[in-house]
């Protein structure tokens, strides 16, 4: 997801998709260690999202 597109949701709407791609990076996490991960990019993009979410929420508690 781009940062644009996160910039247009509210700070609920944020924690909301923080919170399920947490759960898809556990679930990535799990799949790895039992090694049936097949695309390993996939942690590398849902880490990366993660920190978006992350920093836009930063930026608007800091605005606010």
């Amino acid at each position: 997801m781009k940062a644009s597109e996160l910039r247009s949701k509210n700070a609920d709407e944020l924690a909301k998709e923080l919170d399920e791609n947490l759960k898809e990076q556990f679930g990535l996490r799990m799949q790895q260690a039992a090694g049936q991960l097949e695309r390993p990019s996939d942690m590398k993009r849902v880490r990366r999202n993660i920190a978006r979410i992350k920093t836009i929420l930063a930026e608007t508690s800091k605005a606010s």
